[in-house]
């Protein structure tokens, strides 16, 4: 009945730790570029307690073992980088990556990181830079009286100067792509950092083969599929509750044994 007790036990940790996931999901339903996240399971080790050898007092051969399992633990969480459903907002600074990619952007260490949220703005020195700052990379300063701002969707940047005919080129958008994005390290504000799983970075401009082009005017919601993840949720607190339904049956059954000698 212990081991009941524990394996029950291992399964609610297992299920609380799924619903935190998947209210985490829920809870960033509206975050501009944000990729949702699942739990993964493995099952622990077994207890034999008869393996599948020859016996030699019946002389032959038993066709499985008996084994029982103790539990089950979270092994990760893999995070989905399928592309979320694409807004027009109308903002010439608001930019969508139609396919593989990620902006990179500067961090106020030095270091960099990478984001699919491409809500862009001019900060006071006229660089373009996230909701929350950070130069992208590389660096696009946006000139005095300009009165239009074209983003092509190979990334070429081009504004229009008052009193001049001509656009004038002041930028590339570059993107960043790895070989496993699964793999990178969210580090909170939109923003992911490089991991030895992750790869190192690939750069490319957009459109290039592997990299999807710039649309502008545009943002990338969330991925988020708020139907399934109210059944993920439904399914994860049913497995909670049959779980304590073990642990209770396993006291029950304890108790039982206790009240024997009675």
């Amino acid at each position: 009945m212990l081991r009941a007790l524990k394996t029950a036990a291992l399964g609610m940790t297992a299920q609380q730790l799924n619903v935190d996931v998947i209210a985490n999901n829920l809870a960033n339903v509206n975050t501009t570029g944000f990729k949702k996240s699942a739990i993964e399971f493995q099952d622990l080790l077994y207890e034999n307690l008869q393996l599948g050898d020859r016996d030699g007092r019946r002389g032959h051969e038993n066709p499985v073992k008996l084994q029982i399992g103790l539990g089950s633990r979270p092994i990760n969480t893999f995070r989905s980088f399928t592309r979320g459903d694409v807004v027009q907002t109308g903002n010439s600074l608001d930019l969508a990556i139609n396919g593989r990619g990620f902006f990179q952007v500067q961090l106020a260490d030095g270091n960099y990181a990478y984001t699919r949220d491409g809500s862009l703005k001019i900060n006071s020195e006229g660089y373009l830079v996230t909701n929350s700052g950070l130069k992208i990379v590389p660096e696009i300063a946006i000139p005095d009286n300009v009165s239009s701002i074209q983003i092509s969707e190979n990334g070429l940047v081009t504004v229009m100067i008052d009193g001049e005919n001509e656009p004038q080129e002041i930028g590339q958008i570059e993107l960043v792509t790895f070989m496993n994005p699964a793999g990178l390290l969210a580090r909170g504000g939109n923003l992911f950092s490089v991991t030895e799983a992750s790869g190192e970075p690939i750069f490319g401009l957009p459109n290039e083969q592997g990299f999807g082009g710039v649309m502008q005017g545009y943002l990338e919601k969330s991925n988020v599929d708020v139907a399934q993840e109210m059944i993920n949720l439904i399914v994860a607190q049913r497995a909670y509750e049959i779980n304590s339904k073990s642990v209770k049956t396993a006291d029950e059954l304890l108790a039982l044994i206790n009240n024997l000698k009675r």
